[in-house]
């Protein structure tokens, strides 16, 4: 296996993200047109939180429900995507490694890591990032 391999070379560069002033409506329409399980919110590029489909099934029966059908948002309209998200973040920066980017989601309690220069989001990587780059290392 490769050492010293940066995560930038894994990452999702174009990012699915949210803005605080988007509802949790449209970010479960997100999360099932895009098939992914984390949303980074920003405010410009900056990052601020880091909302996750778990999020949603916390205040929700979103599971529920099939993915072509509509959702009564009512739960929805009584949190905005600022009270729901993650704003105590760790990131990485591109050339954090693979190996020490691991390292991270195994021992916290999250499966996506925002990649950061500075503030500015430039991708994401989840588990599923280091799970695939595993298997093409075999």
């Amino acid at each position: 296996m490769k050492n010293r391999v940066p995560i930038s070379s894994i990452m999702t560069k174009n990012v699915v993200k949210l803005n605080t002033s988007d509802d949790l409506t449209k970010a479960e329409q997100l999360f099932k047109k895009h098939h992914i399980r984390h949303i980074p919110v920003v405010s410009g590029n900056k990052i601020i939180g880091m909302l996750s489909y778990t999020d949603l099934l916390r205040i929700s029966f979103a599971d529920a429900v099939d993915d072509d059908e509509v959702i009564d948002t009512t739960v929805y309209n009584m949190f905005t995507v600022e009270q729901v998200m993650a704003k105590n973040l760790v990131k990485v920066s591109p050339e954090t490694t693979i190996k020490e980017t691991a390292e991270i989601l195994a021992t916290k309690e999250f499966h996506a890591l925002p990649v950061c220069e500075g503030e500015l989001l430039v991708g994401i990587v989840t588990t599923t990032d280091l799970i695939k780059y595993l298997i093409d290392q075999y």
